[in-house]
């Protein structure tokens, strides 16, 4: 179905010109990404051409579909305005920006954690189903320079008048915030142990909606104010890491974008830099390594002489991470070296942040694994996997997962496929206790990595565990 606008759409025309896609192209692309969210849609050259001579809108998520696609080729977001189909939906843009004033940093965050929930409500995806596939690294370059140039706003402190809304504003003191506080701390427990997509996870949009939102719009002095603006920085980027890790990779980004606004707000210079190592580790993730890298460098430049020993050591790690991702291998080694020695001048009575509580020993051993995954070093990743995996995991479900999956990668690049398929088995089994799109991936993975070997009874037999896993719902 599409409705007609007044004229050609000639702005659709030029952005098409200009990122050199055909009308075919275009119809191919946005049926393709379609696809991939299980609509079936069947636009052709024909479609594109009246979409651009015609003016006629695509209804549904067609629109945003075709500024995904556009995006992609031209490596950057693309509202909708931009190619003349702004009337299409309003919700696009939301949670891209980092505002520079304080009050529009709280309407821009606010609006996101709105729009969530009526995305999750509509049973359908909401807005995250038409924003699927949007993800575009280059989105983290201004938050990520305006973050360094001024980390901490210079005053927060709110009056709220009658105009926000019905009734009194709230008056915020240190109580709200301790709430929100537990409210991270809890969800953080559990997205350690189910994953992201454990309905006790998933409510934390719905917390920062009901919770932070009318907190953030309320009154609070320059204290308070900055105290909960530190607060839902955390919920803000545990709502990003879920989405991250049940492939919500754009609604993740906003959260991020997001999440480091707030934290500047709150003037705490080692969250914004969690942040930025979550940005990192997403783009990581997604294949954008030299990214990946500055993010975890910007993470580190504004932390030195600020943050703890053990958080610059997980800094440190993160940009390994991204160094191997892009094939650095020396640097990887001298990032890893690095953090390793950071994490070797930690001390128990460190002011070591509690949302840092999951990083220890253990979780570097498993990080350098991945790194040497990524170099195709086997022996390495053995030795660190083995370190990894030493320590009982009952608190942190999905790493121990993801943590065996590497393991049998690194016994089947050493030649060892009975003990790769032994300790995929183990994983399967963990992946099967959680709700994680990210584990099932590197599930997928490993068996990708095994299809030579498909005739064998123990690939047979870990393809055949694996089945329920791989057709569940995502």
């Amino acid at each position: 179905m599409s409705r007609e606008q007044r004229g050609p759409n000639e702005k659709l025309g030029a952005v098409l010109a200009l990122a050199g896609i055909s009308n075919a192209g275009l119809a191919r692309r946005v049926n393709d990404l379609g696809a991939q969210r299980g609509l079936t849609l069947r636009y052709d050259k024909t479609s594109v051409a009246r979409w651009v001579s015609k003016g006629m809108v695509p209804q549904g998520a067609a629109p945003h579909l075709i500024a995904a696609a556009i995006g992609q080729k031209l490596g950057r977001p693309v509202p909708l305005h931009e190619i003349g189909l702004a009337d299409a939906d309003p919700a696009p843009e939301v949670g891209l920006a980092f505002p520079r004033d304080v009050g529009q940093a709280v309407k821009s965050a606010t609006e996101l954690y709105r729009l969530d929930l009526a995305g999750r409500r509509a049973g359908s995806g909401g807005i995250w189903q038409s924003l699927a596939g949007s993800f575009a690294v280059s989105a983290y370059a201004t938050p990520a320079s305006r973050w360094l140039i001024t980390p901490a706003d210079s005053s927060v402190a709110r009056e709220a008048g009658s105009a926000e809304g019905s009734g009194a504003p709230i008056k915020v003191g240190h109580s709200d915030v301790r709430k929100l506080r537990e409210a991270a701390e809890d969800a953080r427990r559990w997205d350690s142990k189910y994953g992201g997509g454990d309905w006790r996870s998933s409510m934390v949009p719905e917390c920062l909606r009901v919770e932070a939102a009318p907190l953030l719009l309320g009154s609070y002095s320059d204290e308070v104010g900055r105290a909960l603006f530190g607060a839902s920085a955390e919920l803000t980027r545990l709502a990003g890491w879920m989405a991250f890790d049940t492939g919500q990779q754009e609604a993740a980004q906003r959260y991020y974008i997001q999440a480091l606004r707030l934290a500047r707000a709150a003037a705490d210079v080692p969250l914004g830099g969690y942040v930025l190592a979550s940005m990192s580790l997403q783009a990581t993730y997604r294949g954008f390594g030299d990214e990946g890298v500055d993010l975890a460098q910007a993470a580190l430049e504004r932390n030195r002489g600020l943050a703890t020993a053990r958080t610059m050591s997980f800094f440190r790690l993160v940009e390994a991470r991204a160094h191997a991702r892009a094939g650095d291998a020396q640097a990887a080694g001298a990032a890893l070296k690095a953090a390793e020695g950071w994490l070797e001048r930690s001390r128990p009575g460190d002011n070591d942040p509690s949302w840092l509580g999951f990083y220890g020993y253990d979780r570097f051993a498993a990080d350098a694994a991945e790194c040497y995954r990524d170099l195709k070093a086997p022996r390495q990743v053995r030795r660190f996997t083995e370190q990894a995996l030493s320590k009982p995991t009952e608190e942190f479900v999905r790493s121990h997962g993801l943590r065996l999956v590497v393991s049998a990668v690194a016994e089947l690049e050493s030649g060892n496929l009975d003990a790769a398929c032994e300790q995929g088995v183990r994983a399967v089994e963990v992946a099967g206790r959680i709700s994680s799109a990210r584990t099932t991936e590197y599930v997928k993975d490993l068996l990708h990595r095994l299809e030579p070997y498909g005739d064998e009874p123990r690939v047979v037999e870990l393809r055949e565990r694996a089945r329920p896993l791989l057709m569940a719902p995502a």
